[in-house]
């Protein structure tokens, strides 16, 4: 009886030393694009590797497509704690701070060893801000180079006059504004439908998201002006991040620079691939005419003036870190 009542003691023990060990922690991570878009791919190893690094502790759901919240809803969502983390195209957020519509600037940066160096520049900046939110910045991919999407010729500025354009920030409504198009806010979830009811009939974006949404179908023509490569950025609630123990939180930072240097490493190899699919579904993939390319070059003076104002001396102390 003696022996069995100290094995059952031992067991309590073990019991209660392996209650914690054992606890899981269940995060949702909130997400505005399709689940086979690189960038919800890319999330989804994230959580894989968290679950791996933290032996099952933090498992992190995924949600793709805007299926648990709205583009435009999930930074303030984060923020609230009605979501642990999640991922936004922080150029959305412009108007909350110029610095977060950086990499839309037309023709800034346009090349993705060009969008690095912005980033790096930029990134202390957007990690400020997003700290003053209760947001703890984790990682940044970029999306493929911006072209325009449309269902006849553009030859000149002239040729997107009265246009319904799609637009989703601060800089693809003022394009729409300087060459006399319509603009109509539509996020990229909302796309598909948008594109099949003529709600917009051209718009400027990567060949991912006009893959995504099967641009074929209703345009016919892709002009790679190659504009600007936008990011997405992921992060996390800063008070959720820090009730967690110090492995499991070092095992986030781990999984997030890994999913950095993934991200951009399958954006670039992708980007290629994409314009490669329009082609095959008879989509014109062009270079943009010398007259349209010199147009929108124009407005990308105009664009980054208007920022650079905007953005005051943390824009100008970021434009001249970039430079160096």
């Amino acid at each position: 009886m003696l022996r069995l009542l100290k094995t059952c003691a031992m067991a309590a023990c073990v019991a209660a030393l392996a209650g914690p060990a054992m606890a899981q922690t269940k995060w949702n991570l909130p997400a505005a694009y399709p689940a086979d878009n690189p960038h919800s791919v890319n999330l989804n190893a994230f959580a894989k590797d968290v679950a791996d690094l933290t032996g099952g502790k933090l498992q992190i759901t995924v949600h793709a497509a805007a299926s648990l919240f709205k583009a435009p809803e999930i930074k303030r969502a984060v923020a609230t704690g009605q979501a642990q983390a999640g991922e936004v195209l922080i150029s959305l957020h412009e108007n909350e701070d110029p610095l977060f519509g950086i990499d839309v600037v037309p023709f800034v940066a346009t090349s993705y060893p060009a969008a690095k160096k912005l980033w790096l520049a930029s990134k202390p900046a957007v990690e400020k801000k997003l700290a003053s939110q209760g947001l703890l910045l984790l990682f940044a991919v970029p999306w493929g180079p911006q072209g325009i999407y449309a269902k006849k010729d553009l030859n000149t500025m002239e040729d997107m006059k009265g246009l319904k354009w799609r637009a989703y920030n601060v800089g693809t409504s003022r394009i729409a504004e300087l060459v006399g198009a319509q603009p109509v806010t539509i996020q990229a979830a909302e796309l598909p439908q948008a594109l099949a009811t003529g709600v917009v009939n051209a718009f400027m974006t990567s060949g991912s998201t006009g893959y995504d949404s099967k641009a074929w179908e209703t345009m016919t023509h892709f002009y790679d002006t190659q504009a600007w490569i936008p990011k997405n950025v992921t992060f996390v609630n800063k008070p959720a991040f820090d009730a967690l123990d110090k492995p499991t939180q070092d095992a986030i930072l781990k999984a997030a620079a890994v999913a950095e240097e993934r991200g951009w490493k399958l954006a670039e190899e992708k980007a290629k691939w994409y314009l490669e699919q329009l082609a095959a579904n008879k989509m014109k993939v062009l270079p943009p005419p010398p007259a349209l390319k010199a147009g929108l070059e124009k407005i990308g003076e105009q664009l980054t003036a208007d920022w650079s104002k905007k953005a005051g001396p943390d824009g100008e102390a970021v434009i001249a870190a970039y430079k160096k």
